[in-house]
Order: C-alpha cells, then structure tokens, then sequence
C-alpha cells in the first residue's frame, strides 16, 4: 500500500543541510514560544553559546510577561510579541521595568504576531508554540526562507501537505527528542537502506495497566510522568500516548517512510530516544540521558554540534535498559492515529483538534480518563471523508479544526450532564 503523504524526497535529511545565511557570525534566531519548556531551554543554550547564536525576536502566548521581558532584556532582542491583546498592556508595563531608560524593543501584539516573527530576518526559526496554532509560523518561516527548528509537531501533522509543499530540501530540522534521534541516527546511511524506523515511547504513567484499570485514573496521575517534565497537554497526551500517535504521523511526513515501516516500542528508561534499523540488519540507536538540550542544539546548531548541550552517559556504572511491545488495547491512539496519517488531508487536523478539546476538557474533570481516546475515536469516525491531495487548503485544514472542536465539546459536555445525572 502506497501511503497518500509520501513523496519523493524526505523533509528532514541530515545529508542536506540548508544554509540561508552563510557566514562565520552568530546564528540570528527567533524563538517562537519562549515562555514554554522549550523555549526556555533554548534561551539557556543560546545563553551559554554567544558565540554561537544571537536572538533577534522572541514570542509568547501572554500568560508569563513578566519573564517574557526578563528574556527579552537578557537577550537584547528588537521585538517581543504576544498573541493576547489582553496581555499587552501587562507586557509593556513589564518591559519598562526591565529597561529602566533603555530604548525597549518592539512589540507586536495578536494572533498573527508570530507568525510575523516567523518571517522576519533571521537565520533560524525555533517553533516551539504548542499546538496547531503553530502551522501559520511554520508556513511563515518557510516561505520567507528560514531554517526551521520544528518542536511544534501539530503544525505539521494538521498542514502537512502545505508543509511539504513549502519545504527546501534541508529546510526543517525537527526538534522532537524522538525525530532529532531519527535525524541523527539516518545521518549513518543512506535512505534506500533503511529497513524501518523505530519509535520509542517511555510509556507514560500508566505503562503496563490495562484498559479497564484507567478508567479511573485521575488528572494528578496523568500529570505525573515518570521522565519528562512537560507541559500539562503534552503529558496527558504521552499518557494517553496519543502524542507518540503524533509522532509517527510526523516521521511519516518528515522521512518519507510508510506507516508499516514505523514502530513503537516502549522504553521506560527514556534513554534510546528512537532508533533506525538498515537492510543489512544493523540497528542505529541515539541515546542520552532524559533532556532535551541535545535535540534543541541540533535544531539550532546543525550541521555543528554544540559542545556540552546536554549531559552524557556515565559508562562506568551499571545500568538496564528495557523494551517492551505497545498495548494497543489499552492504549488505541497509535493505530488511530496510523489510521488518519493513512487518509490523510484534513484526518490529522480533525484527529489532533478533538484531542485537543477532549485534553482539556479532561484537566477541567469534564471527562474521564478513557473518554478522551473513545470522543476522539468517535470524532474521527463521524468526520468521514477528508480533504485530501493538492487541493488541501489553509482553509480546509482551519474549518476541519473548527469542525472537531465543536463536536468534541458537544459530546463532552453530554458525557459531564450524563455523569452529573448518575
């Protein structure tokens, strides 16, 4: 079976490197999301390498101005944008505590500021906005000829087919632990000797319970992961693993490899952060302790590494690693989302919305634990045939999107009255 994203040449290549600004000067990077994990830990890095890098711009949703300015001073930025126009006003006050009499930077203020930021005159995009809300910076970034550091996987699973038609060969170097680990490991042969991508997932809180022992599981237990520390979105989606769900789509998208050619495999350790095996037999692993400086550096920094990004093994001491097979009954949203990367179009835009929804709605105890896979599950199934090939607009992705988030709050607001009246 020929899967309908394919095409003939990958996104992310580590053979192709992608240079719109040669030179032996610091990397002009804006870093979208800044406030968030990754944004604040790329700041670090950027902090620690001045040689190496220099922010020119930095955004961020609105709900932390007070460091948003802190970044923005520290770094000595020209803009600072934020999408709520009800934070600009906090954001300006804020600044002007920073700067004392210095000249303060620019601000730019709506939904569209980042994406604004995105084009701007830089070497390097670092998108690390979470969600779909990220595919307009994507699509920005490539347009206007930037590198891109994709940490916002919603971006490309929704618009993927506008994503792909954007992209320069080497344009995007993902910043995923997991596809950075691709990335990497791909770098050691050539694409027509990979055999299959493999996929690891810690799994989660929840590793080993079965369907039936989740159904009462609690937002306190989602949220405690045992490896990671992410946002709350991002660590009930790694509990439901609807993101390692996301994140075969996006290995699909960014290397061109068919959906039966990529597999998950569960790794409590969260060392192997993914691995290729090659036709010879011989299996490539990226491995690290649980951080991601690494994958930010390589975002940043490629075809160079960035010395001491992220801290290494201690080879002396004993250590296990393990895996095990997925349980795909207790947790669907890998072959669901197997399913809509498959029918592609607007599938994995409707699919991450209702996700979308359903999370929150789960963190407000509008929904149970398992109710957040069987509404999106349900969503998918009543969406029917989507919007696919070239004709995939913007548009079709963003009624899609609007689509799955009213009927997942309609069927989660029937799922909270019915609960209420048992």
């Amino acid at each position: 079976m020929t899967d309908s994203l394919a095409s003939p040449a990958p996104l992310a290549d580590p053979h192709l490197v992608f240079d719109p600004v040669a030179g032996d000067d610091p990397k002009d990077v804006v870093i979208l999301g800044s406030t968030g994990s990754i944004g604040t830990q790329a700041i670090d890095l950027v902090l620690r390498n001045p040689d190496r890098f220099k922010v020119t711009a930095l955004s961020a949703n609105g709900g932390r101005v007070d460091l948003l300015a802190e970044q923005a001073r520290r770094l000595r930025v020209r803009t600072v944008a934020v999408a709520r126009e009800d934070a600009a006003p906090a954001l300006r006050e804020a600044l002007a505590g920073q700067y004392g009499t210095e000249p303060l930077p620019e601000v730019l203020v709506g939904p569209d500021a980042a994406a604004q930021l995105a084009a701007s005159d830089c070497h390097t995009v670092l998108n690390g906005i979470t969600g779909s809300i990220g595919l307009a910076p994507t699509l920005a970034a490539l347009e206007a000829g930037r590198t891109l550091a994709l940490a916002n996987k919603e971006s490309l699973i929704v618009g993927g087919p506008l994503v792909k038609a954007l992209a320069k060969p080497g344009q995007i170097i993902p910043v995923d632990s997991e596809h950075a680990a691709l990335f990497q490991a791909l770098a050691s042969g050539n694409r027509a000797d990979v055999r299959k991508l493999v996929v690891t997932a810690s799994g989660g809180p929840f590793r080993g319970r079965t369907k039936a022992e989740l159904a009462d599981v609690t937002v306190a237990d989602a949220l405690a992961h045992p490896t990671w520390a992410m946002g709350p979105v991002i660590t009930v989606n790694s509990a439901t693993l609807v993101n390692k769900g996301l994140e075969v789509i996006e290995a699909h998208l960014l290397y061109d490899i068919p959906f039966d050619r990529i597999e998950v495999v569960v790794h409590p350790q969260s060392y192997v952060h993914s691995m290729v095996e090659f036709t010879d037999g011989s299996t490539i692993a990226q491995a690290t302790p649980p951080d991601m400086g690494g994958p930010i550096a390589i975002g940043l920094g490629w075809p160079e590494r960035v010395p001491d990004a992220a801290p290494a093994f201690d080879w002396s001491k004993a250590s296990t690693w393990e895996f095990f097979p997925l349980d795909n009954d207790a947790f669907p949203s890998v072959n669901l989302a197997r399913h809509v990367g498959r029918l592609a179009g607007t599938a994995p835009a409707v699919f991450n919305a209702a996700n979308e929804e359903c999370v929150e709605a789960f963190l407000g105890g509008a929904l149970p634990f398992n109710g957040i896979m069987e509404t999106v599950i349900r969503v998918v199934e009543e969406h029917g045939t989507p919007v696919t090939g070239t004709s995939l607009t913007v548009s079709d992705v963003l009624e899609a999107e609007t689509w799955a988030r009213a009927r997942a709050r309609e069927l989660t607001n029937r799922t909270a009255t019915a609960e209420a009246r048992a």
